[in-house]
């Protein structure tokens, strides 16, 4: 199994929308048993797949050992995807990451996982703290979603100063321009000035996942957008797969 963490210190950039469509994705692929984990305490993973809200606050519990990943674990009313739904007590996780002194306790829950999962995609909290520190030491790759302003552009480098610190062999990083609006020139000229990285329109489809609570592929699959969710997986498969080469070469 490969964990892909979508991660970004700065919220409101569409990081739980690209959670969950990537995650559809992943499970459209035949026999790729994919698990969405939602680390952050709002909860939009769930509500995007329409999840019924009335759980346990137990989302904090597995970190602690009190209870079973299987326990928590939701299917979704896709084939081949499941999902692991957050709640409050996540509000809590980062001191308990803190007091139990284990700094691999997310990369050692993600091995676990792996024995009934192909691909892992973690939905992350914006934050800098101890949990985002074990997200990058778990990742195999980190999804960064950027819509264009400056602020972004700052965040991004945030990001990379975080991996740097707190891994020894650091996890590929892959910008993704969110958001974009092709009427607005700072839209094109971040196009333009990044003509490699992937990019995901802000059209009406995308808006309508929250609305209907589905991935914009389940209702809308020839559209702009879930053509550009599908490119984008295709490209994180593509990495992945070199990934994997070049970790069984060295082996």
């Amino acid at each position: 199994m490969t964990v892909v963490a979508i991660y970004s210190s700065k919220g409101g950039v569409g990081k739980t929308t690209l959670a969950t469509n990537l995650a559809w994705c992943s499970a459209q692929v035949p026999a790729r048993r994919t698990l969405l984990w939602d680390l952050d305490a709002a909860d939009g993973a769930g509500f995007m797949f329409a999840l019924d809200p009335d759980r346990k606050r137990q989302a904090r519990s597995l970190f602690a050992g009190d209870v079973q990943a299987h326990a928590l674990i939701c299917p979704s009313s896709y084939a081949g995807l499941d999902l692991l739904p957050a709640d409050s007590s996540l509000r809590e996780l980062d001191s308990l990451l803190l007091r139990l002194g284990q700094r691999h306790r997310l990369a050692t829950l993600s091995r676990q996982l792996a024995r009934s999962y192909d691909r892992l995609i973690l939905d992350c909290p914006p934050t800098l703290n101890e949990l985002s520190a074990q997200v990058m030491r778990a990742a195999t790759l980190v999804i960064v979603p950027l819509p264009p302003s400056p602020l972004s552009a700052r965040a991004f480098d945030f990001v990379v100063e975080e991996i740097r610190r707190h891994t020894r062999r650091p996890p590929p990083i892959l910008p993704v321009l969110s958001m974009i609006d092709r009427r607005r020139s700072l839209h094109c000229e971040a196009l333009a000035a990044n003509p490699g990285w992937p990019a995901i329109p802000m059209v009406s489809a995308v808006e309508q996942c929250a609305v209907q609570r589905r991935p914009v592929g389940a209702f809308a699959p020839r559209s702009p957008a879930a053509l550009a969710f599908a490119r984008l997986w295709d490209g994180i498969e593509r990495k992945l797969a070199q990934l994997e080469t070049g970790a069984a070469a060295a082996a």
